[in-house]
C-alpha cells in the first residue's frame, strides 16, 4: 500500500493560500495596512528572534481579532470552494487525483490554517492535517490550537494520525525547507521548485 503525501502551499498551488486569504478576508485597503503593522515582527522572525508559529499567531491576530467563529467559516468556507481552484498548480493536483483513482492514500499536510483547507479537502475526499486555529466562547483567541504544522510538527502530525510502518512506499511532495522532514521520512520524495 503507498501514500502519498502533500504540502499544500506552493506544491499543489502555484501562491499562498494564506496570503491570498487575507486579501479576500479583508480587502486591500485593510490587507496592506495591516502587512504594514505587521512588517516588524517578519523582520524578528527572518532574523530568527522569533519563530515561525509566534509570527504567524501574530500576523492571525492582526486579521482575525474578535471575528465571530461562525462568520469567520463562513468566510473561509466561501473562499475555500471559490478561490482555492484558481490558484492551484494543473500538473501537480492531476497528480494528486491520478493517486486517488489509483487507490492510493493521499493526505494534505500543510501549515496553512484548516477554516480554509477543509471545505475544499471535503470536496476532493483529501485527508488534511494542518494548522488549527483556537476560539473561545466563540472568539479567535490569538493563538493557535494545534502547534503550526511546519517542519518537524508535519512528522509528528502524520506519526500521531498514521501508523507508516503500514505502508509499502511512502512518497512526498513538497516546495520548501518545512518540508524537509516530512521528505526524510518517505521512501520518495519530490521537491517542487516555484
Amino acid at each position: 500500500m503507498k501514500l502519498i503525501l502533500f504540502d499544500f502551499d506552493g506544491t499543489l498551488t502555484t501562491k499562498d493560500s494564506l496570503n491570498e486569504f487575507l486579501k479576500f478576508f479583508s480587502g486591500s485597503k485593510k490587507y496592506y495596512i495591516n502587512l504594514f503593522i505587521f512588517s516588524p515582527i517578519f523582520l524578528l522572525y527572518k532574523f530568527k528572534i522569533i519563530n515561525n508559529q509566534k509570527a504567524k499567531e501574530i500576523l492571525c491576530y492582526l486579521f482575525f481579532k474578535n471575528i465571530n467563529k461562525n462568520h469567520f467559516e463562513e468566510v473561509a468556507k466561501e473562499y475555500s470552494l471559490k478561490n482555492i481552484d484558481k490558484i492551484l498548480d494543473n500538473n501537480i493536483y492531476n497528480k494528486m487525483l491520478n493517486y486517488k483513482k489509483e487507490g492510493y492514500r493521499v493526505i494534505i499536510v500543510s501549515a496553512s490554517i484548516e477554516c480554509w483547507l477543509k471545505p475544499w479537502c471535503t470536496k476532493h475526499n483529501i485527508e488534511l492535517l494542518s494548522t488549527k486555529l483556537e476560539f473561545k466562547e466563540n472568539k479567535f483567541t490569538g493563538k493557535f490550537k494545534t502547534k503550526n504544522c511546519y517542519g518537524i510538527e508535519k512528522v509528528n502530525r502524520i506519526k500521531q494520525y498514521i501508523t507508516l510502518e503500514e505502508y509499502d512506499e511512502i512518497i512526498a511532495y513538497g516546495d520548501s525547507e518545512g518540508d524537509n522532514e516530512m521528505f526524510n521520512i518517505s521512501s520518495r520524495y519530490f521537491k517542487i521548485d516555484r
